[in-house]
């Protein structure tokens, strides 16, 4: 090879354990197939990369998938199996995008598609610009493929002709509201200033949409539960869904690399307009906040700062106490479904708001300074204000009110 020129590295580590043999289930026939028609040895490493993303993940989609089409009573199991796996397919292709979008070359504690090939470019002796290109390149060139394959199993899953029909419409609209959800998503960012309504409209869409009420419709279409069991799904899913993004938002601040496979800083130092942001642009410590908030250059010792404001201006407890409301009125969404079905959805919502990010110490006197000026100013305690939910699209609001208490 000459100088500069891209090649196979023979002494890197494969990111995935090798391909799985064909025909064990649609997911493995999907990268077996992929990795079969590879036109040369970067292309391989593009489907390597790309199937070692989906190594080590939780599968939640699927598994919900999965679970509620048995609570169903669901007997197209076949389908059902392949259809979920579209689900993990998309949500894979979605993860590759995003990181591009967001400029990320780690994910799950590893180098992501664009870090993988950001790394081969510079290793060959690339700038660091040109290897930035290259690496988002191949980010966007294997989610396109990961969404393909989605699309393609959905489209073959083997149901009946107006049930395939039915869940490519669902999957056609779901799309549509997750590119508007990463568009306003990027645009908010564009300020920095998002009120808790964009941050929430950006979380229905971008997140509750593919991530709880697609496989939660998908299976009640596969298990021909009817129109009125689709809609409670659906509304039960957007609810969920902007409760695992407020966790996912907490975590992403106050987590470890280790517990959420991500920069702890990445967050912060993209300056996320997130629902935890909102909260906090309206608290006196805002000022100081937001010195640390979209900062590149963030170090550790700020970032650390940045964690004891957000939890002492009352931001952490108002998003830890919203995703809690909303996981309830998940759950009460579903007291029409089966018995079987409501039970999958609690158990998912309890799973959800158990888990509790890395416990940030903040000094008690700012704490105390700051609760007590709250108290004197407003009518209502710190945190008890009526917060309105936004919907998931223009057809009206999901919940009318949710009610956020603070900790005692």
């Amino acid at each position: 090879m000459t100088a500069g020129t891209l090649a196979p590295d023979p002494d890197a580590a494969p990111l995935a354990p090798g391909v799985p043999p064909a025909g064990t289930d649609p997911h493995a026939r999907f990268f077996t197939t992929g990795r079969s028609a590879v036109v040369d040895d970067h292309d391989a490493v593009l489907w390597d990369a790309l199937h070692g993303l989906t190594e080590g993940g939780k599968r939640f989609r699927p598994t919900l998938l999965l679970r509620m089409h048995d609570a169903l009573g669901g007997t197209e199991h076949a389908a059902a199996r392949a259809v979920a796996d579209a689900v993990e397919l998309l949500h894979t292709a979605f993860v590759v995008h995003d990181d591009v979008i967001d400029g990320d070359v780690v994910r799950r504690g590893r180098p992501n598609v664009t870090g993988t090939f950001t790394a081969r470019a510079v290793k060959a002796g690339a700038s660091p610009e040109r290897a930035r290109r290259y690496g988002e390149a191949a980010g966007i060139l294997a989610g396109d493929l990961a969404l393909a394959g989605a699309v393609r199993e959905v489209a073959l899953c083997g149901a009946r002709p107006d049930v395939v029909a039915a869940l490519l419409d669902l999957l056609e609209d779901v799309l549509h509201r997750s590119a508007a959800g990463e568009l306003a998503d990027v645009r908010v960012s564009l300020t920095g200033e998002a009120t808790l309504d964009e941050a929430l409209d950006v979380a229905a869409w971008k997140t509750a949409a593919y991530s709880f009420e697609l496989p939660m419709q998908a299976a009640a279409l596969l298990a021909d539960a009817g129109p009125d069991v689709v809609s409670a799904l659906g509304e039960a899913g957007r609810c969920l869904g902007l409760a695992f993004q407020l966790r996912d938002d907490l975590d992403g601040v106050f987590g470890t690399l280790e517990q959420t496979g991500k920069d702890p800083l990445s967050d912060l130092r993209e300056g996320k307009c997130t629902a935890l942001v909102a909260f906090a642009r309206d608290s006196r410590l805002w000022p100081e906040l937001a010195t640390h908030l979209g900062d590149p250059a963030l170090t550790e010792e700020d970032a650390a700062r940045a964690r004891e404001l957000l939890v002492a201006c009352g931001a952490r407890s108002a998003v830890e106490a919203m995703a809690s409301e909303l996981a309830a009125s998940a759950i009460a969404a579903t007291r029409s479904l089966p018995v079987e079905a409501a039970g999958v959805l609690r158990d998912m919502a309890h799973r959800l708001v158990a888990a509790e990010p890395t416990q940030t110490d903040v000094p008690a006197t700012l704490v105390a300074e700051v609760l007590a000026e709250a108290e004197a100013e407003a009518s209502t305690p710190l945190l008890e204000q009526p917060l309105a939910v936004p919907a998931a699209g223009p057809d009206g609001p999901v919940l009318d009110r949710v009610r956020v208490r603070g900790a005692a």
